[in-house]
């Protein structure tokens, strides 16, 4: 029984996020990995490869980065989980509350759908709405029933939860300004991500916050992906737009398994306990959200963003990967159908077949040829561990991917297609 076989014996879907299940890779990837070094993975045999997924963009630093680790296990050597608040929890949260510029209060907890679904809660709870309207385009927000209700995987989830969710277009104000008339005075909050590879245009980020003032609804803008890439203090400190609620995660402590909950006092303090005329509000209250190892990490994590420039070298090392990639895309003839974009912090790649239509097939033959060349490249989430020999080593994969690319697309992609295509991962039947 191979790797693929044992694990999803074990576990539904193979794995603990549906993400790196076997029907997101091609069948050459590495069944099962055994450890992280800086830029690069290793499976069980030994062989090593550069890595594009960094833990599915948790690490930002590189993997085992010792002064990060040994901050980790000092806390852990503290006992890890004590039974009043810890002192590194006091520390985190002066810490994440000076540095986030919307962050008057925090808390944490383990994962994003945790903190996102409190978000939602304390928007419900303060304006006493139950809509909450997301952004078509961006694909995930949580796992919980208020989101994974409006996708087309949504069996086990009762219909009245379905109908909360109303989704809006990124940069259509007209299509978010239609919902607040449509469902006047009932819509507790927007949510949605402050950038994906689209910019933001005509102020689209600061109309969304009018409309929300205007109306009454909490603004809340996801930077599980876009925190700690775009700009230490999040993506909003880059676009100069104020949310009432944050979350962040992934990259906060290199891997460790740190989320965040922040926002305005008067919102987030709705979750409080001194107000003694204060009706409860729930908010989150886990055994393991205030983790001290975790902690530990995200308060040296930041102590080596600021000393190492991180976001600077993410922004640096992905506007060459862009550029060599799309002169690699040009020198073979193909740039219409392959190409690099995005903003450099974040790149992404486009796979389109002869016709000019995205292709999943063709995206599985790039990851099969890159992975033949020892390359990880599910997606492209940069580390500062990435440096000018995994750049060059990089590009080198990406020319001999692309030649059988484009000989793909002069003959046929099943001929050198050597597994399934990929699937998408919100998908009604497996």
């Amino acid at each position: 029984m191979n790797y693929n076989e044992r694990l999803n014996k074990l576990i539904p879907g193979g794995a603990h996020t549906y993400s790196r299940g076997v029907d997101q890779y091609p069948e050459n990837a590495p069944q099962i990995l055994e450890k992280g070094e800086g830029a690069y993975v290793f499976d069980p045999d030994g062989s090593k490869y550069i890595d594009y997924g960094m833990g599915l963009r948790t690490v930002t630093i590189g993997y085992g980065y010792e002064p990060i680790t040994d901050a980790a296990i000092e806390q852990i050597r503290k006992g890890n989980n004590l039974t009043r608040p810890s002192t590194i929890e006091l520390k985190a949260a002066e810490v994440i509350t000076s540095l986030i510029p919307c962050a008057e209060m925090v808390k944490f907890a383990k994962n994003g759908s945790t903190v996102t679904t409190a978000a939602v809660k304390l928007a419900r709870a303060y304006t006493d709405r139950k809509y909450i309207a997301v952004c078509t385009e961006h694909p995930f927000f949580s796992y919980d029933d208020w989101f994974i209700g409006s996708t087309p995987m949504n069996r086990g989830i009762p219909e009245e939860i379905k109908s909360l969710t109303i989704k809006f277009k990124y940069n259509n104000i007209n299509s978010l300004s239609e919902l607040f008339v449509q469902y006047k005075n009932k819509i507790a909050a927007v949510i949605l991500e402050p950038v994906t590879v689209e910019p933001p245009v005509d102020n689209f980020l600061h109309k969304v916050k009018d409309l929300c003032n205007k109306n009454g609804s909490v603004f809340i803008l996801d930077e599980m992906i876009t925190g700690f890439r775009w700009h230490l203090q999040g993506a909003h400190k880059y676009f100069d737009v104020m949310p009432d609620l944050a979350t962040f995660g992934k990259g906060m402590a290199n891997g460790f398994s740190v989320a965040a909950l922040v926002g305005k006092k008067e919102i987030m303090d709705l979750g409080g306990i001194l107000d003694p005329k204060q009706e409860r509000v729930f908010l989150i209250s886990t055994t393991h959200g205030a983790e001290m190892s975790g902690l530990g990490a995200f308060v040296k994590t930041v102590d080596v963003y600021k000393e190492l420039d991180v976001v600077g070298h993410m922004w640096n090392y992905g506007k060459k990967l862009i550029d060599g990639t799309n002169e690699i895309a040009k020198k073979h003839g193909i740039l219409d159908h392959f190409k690099m974009t995005g903003y450099p912090c974040s790149p992404v790649y486009i796979t389109k077949d002869k016709h000019k239509e995205d292709s999943l097939a063709f995206r599985t033959l790039f990851a099969q040829e890159m992975i033949n060349n020892k390359v990880l490249m599910p997606c492209i989430a940069l580390c500062y561990q990435h440096g000018e020999l995994e750049l060059d080593a990089t590009l080198v994969a990406i020319d001999n991917s692309l030649k059988i690319y484009a000989e793909a697309l002069e003959e046929d992609v099943s001929k050198y297609l050597k597994s399934k295509p990929v699937k998408p991962v919100f998908r009604k039947i497996n």
